[in-house]
C-alpha cells in the first residue's frame, strides 16, 4: 500500500500499532482529523433521518416524536443548546435500544452544557414516570436522583416537551428548520480530548 502521500493515494500512517507510532504518523493523522469531524454535524443529521417511518407501536414515528419534542422546546424559547438536545435526545433508538438516553448523551457531551448532558443521559428514567408502572416497573424509579441539581430540569423537559410529544395533529416544524441549528452547535466542541483546534 502506498502511504506516502504520492499522487492518488491518500498519506497514512505507517505504523502497525500506536507505540512504533512517529511524529510524523500523527501529524497525517490530525491532518484529517479536522476535516473529518466538521462533518459530525452531517453524520448526525443523516442518522436522526434513520428515524423516520420508525413507530415502534406509537402514535407517531421517532422522527415526528424529536422533531415534536424540539419544536416545542423551540416553541417555548429554549435557547439552541437545548433545541438541539430536544432533537437528538432519542438519537441513540436505533443502535442502544436498551440504553438509548446514553448513546445520545455521549453524541451530545462535546457540544452542550454539563446540565443538558445530564438530562439526555437521565431522560429515560425520568420519563419513566409516565409509564414504567404500566410495564410492572417502578414509575418513581427518577426519585433516586431527588435532590441533584437538575432534577427538576430533567422533570420538566420530560413533562413539557418529551412525554406531551406524541400528538399526530401538532405542527412540527420539518428537519431542514433545525439543520442550521444542529451545525451551529455541533461546530466547535465545548467539551472534548480531542479539540484540536485550541
Amino acid at each position: 500500500m502506498d502511504n506516502d502521500g504520492g499522487i492518488g493515494a491518500e498519506a497514512q500512517a505507517g505504523f502497525a500499532n500506536m507505540e512504533s507510532g512517529t511524529q510524523e504518523d500523527w501529524a497525517i493523522i490530525a491532518d484529517h482529523f479536522s476535516p473529518f469531524a466538521s462533518k459530525v454535524a452531517d453524520r448526525v443529521l443523516d442518522h436522526l433521518r434513520l428515524l423516520d417511518g420508525d413507530y415502534g407501536g406509537f402514535p407517531i414515528d421517532r422522527l415526528q416524536h424529536s422533531l415534536q419534542t424540539a419544536t416545542r422546546a423551540h416553541r417555548d424559547g429554549r435557547d439552541e443548546q437545548y433545541v438541539v438536545m430536544a432533537l437528538l435526545h432519542d438519537i441513540g433508538d436505533t443502535l442502544g435500544s436498551y440504553n438509548h438516553p446514553d448513546v445520545a448523551a455521549a453524541i451530545l457531551k462535546p457540544f452542550v452544557s454539563e446540565k443538558l448532558h445530564w438530562i439526555t443521559e437521565k431522560h429515560g428514567i425520568f420519563q419513566g414516570y409516565y409509564f414504567f408502572h404500566y410495564l410492572g416497573q417502578d414509575r418513581d424509579m427518577r426519585e433516586a436522583y431527588r435532590g441533584h441539581e437538575h432534577f427538576e430540569d430533567c422533570a420538566e423537559f420530560c413533562a413539557k416537551y418529551d412525554q406531551a410529544a406524541f400528538d399526530s395533529a401538532y405542527d412540527s416544524a420539518p428537519l431542514e428548520f433545525f439543520e442550521p441549528m444542529v451545525r451551529r452547535v455541533m461546530a466547535k466542541p465545548i467539551n472534548s480530548i480531542y479539540n484540536l483546534d485550541k
